[in-house]
């Protein structure tokens, strides 16, 4: 054989193994999206025309926005899919900054750029900072999957759960957050006004959003800097500006809007994956017992939604969309709505088992991802959970891994 060839020869295979190692090492760093059939994306039961609307928030919804799409100036994420990969939970690479209140008094800093810091700019704009002598908190972005579900359980029953709490032997409370609604907002599931003009909310790691409508306008704004007719104010340095900020046109129309408000009101639920596991049913039973299921509530009934396929359905959350207080160790010093520093909305444990797929292969845990494994997030309640988490600390390594196996199934 040739030199020539031989050349050729070891070039090629050079090439196919510089090829196979940089595929391998992709895999490592991004994992593959998950299957539909395991568990998430998808909607659920819908006529011809709503699949249509549904379909065009979707496109929407993973669009990459830029500055002639009315990003910024200041901004998180370009998209709602860069926080909510696989319409599951967010990373740490698209982590919110909230500052600015420490009581339910309201915020303090709005003036200075609250409630939330723009972590990016465009150019020619300074850069957002946390104003001296503000708290803040970092949220990694909850679920979308099955949220419409969510909006659909009615207040009545909220209610319900934290009365059941109130003689509970674990000391375990819970109550709703009561907070001011925008007028924008549409009044959905009968929802009653207190005498102070506020409302049960139960979206966002504190539960301070009233409905999903007020979330996606949030997420325009705040997120990407996106103004709408709802929200016709860009985030605005204050400090930087001489002048107070005025509307401007909205930079998403109503259309698109409202499909994208369609698309994550009409996700399905993500399914549980081996029910029938023997040691993940030994786990769902611990689960039980040692107190996860008083706040992880497994069951909740919706009651009418206008989208027929959200109406009167048996779902399996794993909240009570209660907020309660999680002790020190979980205080940030910030919160929204009638929520203390320390009390946080559990979290819905539905698509849990699916986080790694979304998260890099790990798992970021807790309302700021500071939990890097079930256990660790378990063993980081405190104050109400307090007790529920010396139980799980307390059971056998065979034991715990059974509680961990049927999480991870969720």
């Amino acid at each position: 054989m040739s030199k020539k060839y031989t050349i050729l020869i070891l070039l090629f295979t050079f090439t196919a193994v510089v090829i196979i190692t940089s595929v391998t090492s992709c895999k490592k760093i991004f994992p593959e999206m998950i299957n539909p059939e395991d568990g998430l994306c998808g909607p659920v039961s819908l006529s011809a025309d709503q699949t249509i609307l549904f379909s065009q928030g979707n496109d929407q919804f993973f669009a990459t926005r830029t500055t002639a799409t009315g990003l910024g100036p200041y901004f998180v994420a370009t998209g709602c899919g860069s926080c909510h990969s696989s319409d599951n939970r967010g990373h740490p690479f698209t982590i919110l900054t909230r500052f600015g209140q420490t009581d339910s008094t309201g915020n303090k800093f709005l003036a200075e750029g609250g409630p939330q810091l723009g972590t990016f700019c465009l150019p020619g704009f300074t850069p957002e900072q946390i104003p001296a002598g503000a708290t803040s908190s970092k949220f990694i972005a909850p679920i979308t999957a099955g949220v419409g579900f969510l909006e659909a359980v009615p207040d009545s029953e909220i209610v319900a759960m934290a009365v059941a709490n109130e003689n509970n032997p674990d000391g375990v409370r819970g109550h709703p957050n009561y907070n001011t609604v925008p007028s924008f907002v549409t009044q959905l599931n009968g929802s009653k006004q207190r005498a102070d003009g506020k409302y049960i909310c139960r979206f966002g790691r504190k539960a301070a959003t009233y409905s999903l409508f007020q979330q996606v306008a949030l997420a325009y704004n705040h997120d990407m800097g996106i103004t709408s007719s709802y929200m016709p104010i860009n985030p605005y340095n204050y400090t930087d500006q001489t002048t107070p900020p005025i509307a401007s046109t909205p930079e998403i129309d109503n259309t698109t809007f409202y499909s994208v408000v369609f698309y994550v009101t009409c996700l399905q639920t993500p399914i549980q994956r081996t029910p029938t596991d023997p040691t993940v049913q030994q786990g769902n039973a611990l689960f039980i017992k040692i107190g996860c299921e008083t706040c992880h509530k497994q069951t909740l009934t919706t009651g009418y939604s206008p989208i027929a396929a959200l109406s009167n359905q048996t779902i399996n959350p794993f909240t009570d969309l209660l907020v309660h207080d999680m002790g020190p160790g979980l205080d940030d010093g910030y919160t929204e709505g009638n929520a203390k520093t320390s009390e946080w909305r559990t979290t819905p444990l539905w698509g849990l088992g699916l986080a790694p797929g979304v998260q890099g292969g790990d798992v970021y845990l807790l309302h700021d991802g500071r939990a890097h494994s079930i256990a660790q997030a378990i063993q980081m309640h405190g104050g109400e959970a307090a007790v529920s988490s010396a139980r799980f600390t307390a059971l056998s390594s065979q034991e715990q891994a059974a509680v961990i196996k049927f999480l991870q199934s969720l």
